[in-house]
C-alpha cells in the first residue's frame, strides 16, 4: 500500500515538429482580474490563467515523444519536447485545465495541513496517538515515559482532562531529545498494537503471519510477502484505530490474493464492510513532524 505521490499525466505529441515561432517572453495571463488564486512554482517560467487561477510553471524540455505535466508540492511542472513551440503546450494545458487546478488546490490544502501538523516538541506539545492527542510533559526522574490521565495545564488547558506522556528529561531538554524520547516511546507501543490487531484479522482471515516487522518506509503504509510476513508503517500508530485495521486488514487480504482484484477486495470487505470510508481517509491523513 503506497503513500501519496505527485499527480502526473501525459498527452502524446503528433511527432512532428511544429514551426517554432517562440517568444522566449513570460506569457503575461490575460484577464487577471478574473482569476482568484495564484499558484508560483519557485522555477516557473510562464505562467498562465486556467480557469480562475493564475499558474506560473516550471518547464522541463527533453528528448521525448509526448507533453507530460507533473503537479507536486512545489506546483505544476511541464515536460516537453524540445521541438514543441509555447503556443501548443499552452493549448495542452487549457485542455487539461480542471484536472491542473484541482490538483494544484489539493496540494495546497496539503501543505497547509501539513504546516498544522507540525509539531513544537516543547513541553506541552500535543502529539497524535492513536487518533487523539497526547499532551507532553516533562518529568526529570523519570526513567520511562509513563501514560497518565491529568490535566495538561502546560498546554494552557487548564482545567481540561488530557492523556499526558510523562517524560523523564529537565525541562531544558533540547527539541531533538523530546522528539527521540516520544517516538521511541511510541515506537514500541506501535509494535504493540499492531500485533494485536494482526493477530485479530488473521483469525478471522484464517491466515497465518510467520513475522511482524516495523516499517519506515518513505512510500508504503505497508506491505506482505507470500510467505507470511508482514510489514507495517510504525507511525500509523498516529492515526485512528481504524485506519489502522484498515492497512492490517490490506495487507493480511493480500495472503488471500497477491493483487487488487475484485477478489481482493471481496475479502477486505468480508472483514471490514465499510473499508472505503477508511481508506478515503487514510488517504488525506498528514504524517506529524
Amino acid at each position: 500500500m503506497t503513500l501519496g505521490h505527485p499527480d502526473q499525466l501525459g498527452l502524446w505529441g503528433d511527432g512532428a515538429p511544429p514551426d517554432r515561432t517562440e517568444d522566449a517572453a513570460l506569457l503575461a495571463p490575460s484577464h487577471e482580474q478574473h482569476a482568484v488564486a495564484q499558484f508560483r512554482h519557485p522555477q516557473a517560467e510562464r505562467e498562465i490563467v486556467l480557469g480562475k487561477a493564475v499558474v506560473a510553471y516550471a518547464v522541463q524540455r527533453a528528448r521525448r515523444r509526448s507533453i507530460g505535466m507533473v503537479v507536486g508540492v512545489e506546483g505544476l511542472t511541464v515536460r516537453a519536447p524540445r521541438w514543441v513551440a509555447w503556443a501548443d503546450i499552452e493549448t495542452a494545458l487549457r485542455a487539461k485545465e480542471r484536472w491542473i487546478c484541482k490538483k494544484l488546490g489539493e496540494q495546497r490544502e496539503r501543505a497547509h495541513r501539513q504546516q498544522a501538523a507540525r509539531i513544537d516538541w516543547c513541553e506541552g506539545a500535543s502529539v497524535p496517538f492513536l487518533g487523539e492527542s497526547l499532551v507532553v510533559v516533562l518529568e526529570p526522574g523519570l526513567k520511562t515515559p509513563v501514560l497518565r490521565e491529568g490535566h495538561a495545564l502546560q498546554a494552557g488547558l487548564p482545567g481540561v482532562a488530557q492523556r499526558a506522556l510523562h517524560v523523564g528529561l529537565p525541562q531544558d531538554a533540547p527539541p531533538e531529545k523530546i522528539r527521540d524520547a516520544v517516538l521511541a516511546w511510541m515506537r514500541h507501543h506501535a509494535r504493540a498494537h499492531f500485533s494485536a490487531r494482526v493477530q485479530h484479522y488473521a483469525e478471522r482471515l484464517q491466515v497465518r503471519v510467520t513475522r511482524i516487522t516495523l516499517s519506515s518506509a518513505r512510500t508504503r503504509w505497508g506491505s506482505a510477502s507470500a510467505d507470511g510476513s508482514i510489514r507495517l508503517h510504525w507511525r500509523l500508530v498516529h492515526f485512528s484505530p481504524a485506519i489502522i485495521d484498515y492497512v492490517v486488514a490490506h495487507e493480511l487480504a493480500h495472503l488471500h490474493e497477491m493483487n487488487h482484484s475484485p477478489r481482493f477486495w471481496a475479502v477486505v470487505r468480508s472483514v471490514m464492510p465499510d473499508y472505503e470510508g477508511v481508506r478515503e481517509q487514510l488517504r488525506h491523513v498528514v504524517m506529524p513532524d
